[in-house]
């Protein structure tokens, strides 16, 4: 793998581990320290996630008649400088309006990564796309646990963690990604640079019928970062013990892959299959989740949820990427990226109303139900690809 490749990985791990110093403490944050309702908590979430995907269209946009080098330092200089204004100002107004900026210069970033590491190692195939997506694992993992660590002595702390690793990879992109001529490759193209009429029709409503059920997943599985983070601490899980579950979360990502690609090899035979049995694993960790009273259970919970997530996330893309035409691949995985960001931002909100009208347990209850509809959505994905007579994806073992 080349050296540049390895770079972008370590950027991609800072970057999102300064990130997710704030993700999880966010609804605790403006519910429990700013007194603010959990549906006013993921309105705030909702924004924060809308300006990504604005970021990502603008990144996008701006890849393709700049270059990744200042695309990327536009980006990051934006989330740097909101991340440093937070250690100062973080009163309710201040707080929400410089969360929504800062999803706007995250969402900078990404496209530019992703299409830079598909440049600078072509021969690589998915393996540069799994490898930062892996990276973006990482530093998920890393950044709340550390992020929740650092939260239960001081949320300024968490602040200024945020901000010190924002700086450290503004440096890195500042020395290190200089001098990538990304613009000389006229193959790499961008989901949003992409205007060809859609001529494979069937294999785009096969596709849109996946992310349905990929979507309603995605709603489900960010209550872990907005509604479930709350709840717990009426339990009396501590900040610090919240954050070990996302360490724990990490670490089997990265860990348990071997025994899951095994898992795979034995006993299922295509990416479809995968994704059913991730979906029927989610659904039985928010069982669990939901008759769970200590910490023991909420662990009990992630560890299953993970186990399922290794198989959903992975898949779809994988799917995504075989159902695309000719050069269409990066249209479809924008879809399936929008799709993710789309769940992301509605989930809290979402998550957020149900809570405070009903109860939780009328939430998890509902999750529960999405999940089964994710589940159904998948099966008839799958018989409109049979009669597409397309083959169904083999499994993703890398």
């Amino acid at each position: 793998m080349p050296a540049k490749v390895w770079l972008l990985i370590i950027g991609m791990a800072l970057n999102v581990t300064g990130s997710s110093f704030l993700w999880p403490i966010n609804t605790i944050f403006i519910h429990e320290h700013l007194g603010k309702s959990l549906t006013v908590a993921g309105i705030v979430l909702l924004l924060n996630s809308g300006a990504g995907i604005i970021g990502n269209l603008t990144g996008g946009i701006l890849f393709d008649k700049l270059g990744g080098y200042r695309t990327i330092m536009l980006g990051v200089s934006i989330s740097f400088t909101t991340s440093f204004l937070l250690i100062w100002f973080h009163d309710f107004w201040t707080y929400s309006v410089l969360l929504v900026f800062m999803g706007f210069g995250m969402g900078i970033v990404f496209p530019s990564m992703y299409a830079l590491a598909g440049t600078m190692w072509r021969e690589g195939g998915r393996k540069a796309f799994n490898r930062i997506y892996i990276a973006q694992n990482v530093g998920v993992a890393l950044g709340a646990a550390l992020g929740g660590f650092a939260a239960s002595y001081s949320f300024t702390l968490s602040f200024i963690s945020c901000s010190a690793l924002s700086f450290i990879f503004f440096l890195i992109v500042l020395i290190g990604f200089k001098g990538i001529d990304e613009k000389e490759n006229t193959s790499v193209q961008t989901v949003f640079s992409q205007r060809k009429r859609i001529h494979n029709k069937e294999a785009f409503i096969a596709l849109l019928i996946l992310c349905g059920g990929y979507l309603l997943a995605w709603i489900g599985y960010v209550q872990w970062q907005s509604t479930i983070a709350a709840y717990t601490q009426t339990l009396g899980v501590t900040l610090k013990m919240y954050s070990l579950l996302w360490t724990v979360n990490g670490l089997f990502i990265v860990l348990g892959q071997p025994l899951v690609n095994l898992f795979l090899k034995r006993w299922l035979h295509s990416t479809t299959a995968q994704i059913l049995v991730g979906y029927s694993i989610f659904v039985i960790s928010f069982v669990i989740v939901g008759n769970a009273k200590d910490f023991s259970g909420f662990m009990i919970a992630m560890i299953v949820l993970t186990v399922g997530e290794m198989l959903v996330w992975p898949g779809v893309p994988s799917i995504a990427s075989e159902l695309a035409p000719q050069g269409r691949a990066g249209f479809y995985q924008g879809i399936v990226n929008s799709t993710a960001t789309g769940g992301r931002m509605l989930g809290p909100l979402f998550g957020g109303m149900i809570a405070d009208i009903f109860n939780i347990s009328v939430l998890f209850q509902t999750i529960m139900g999405l999940l089964v509809l994710s589940f159904i959505l998948t099966i008839i994905y799958s018989k409109n690809r049979y009669a597409m007579k397309q083959p169904d994806v083999p499994r993703q073992v890398s």
